[in-house]
């Protein structure tokens, strides 16, 4: 999507929260993403970036806010629910304002293709069900 992610994310056998995950992820991304408009002199984005960060984070020291401080996690307890999410993740790029693809398939950034026909498209993909032991409640 063009200003943000949706994923399924598993943390089997980690000792991490999802938060601290995701958060870290951000944070690297983040200075990625600003290395990258400072080595193309992009500076009318990075002075907007610079434009959002708060007093408070200013005062300490952050130069710029690339991702919105907001995250929304839904634990995924049964397959139907994964099911629920999964098939949102991949409509949601071919619905309301977006209309990026036709089909889900053919959204260059989706797992939907994967999920379809087993080839990836952009990313390597690996099936929930691979993760999951499916004695998960239906």
């Amino acid at each position: 999507m063009p200003n943000h992610l949706h994923a399924l994310i598993a943390l089997k056998n980690s000792d991490k929260s999802i938060n601290a995950v995701v958060s870290n992820a951000k944070r690297f991304m983040a200075y990625e993403i600003v290395k990258r408009l400072t080595d193309y002199e992009k500076r009318i984005v990075l002075n907007k970036l610079s434009d959002a960060v708060t007093p408070s984070d200013r005062r300490r020291g952050k130069l710029h806010q690339v991702f919105q401080p907001s995250f929304d996690c839904k634990n995924c307890y049964s397959e139907k629910f994964i099911e629920q999410k999964l098939k949102y993740i991949h409509d949601n790029p071919c619905r309301g304002k977006w209309n990026l693809a036709d089909a889900p398939s053919e959204y260059k950034h989706s797992s939907a293709k994967y999920y379809e026909t087993g080839e990836h498209a952009a990313y390597a993909v690996i099936n929930y069900k691979e993760i999951y032991d499916m004695d998960l409640t239906t």
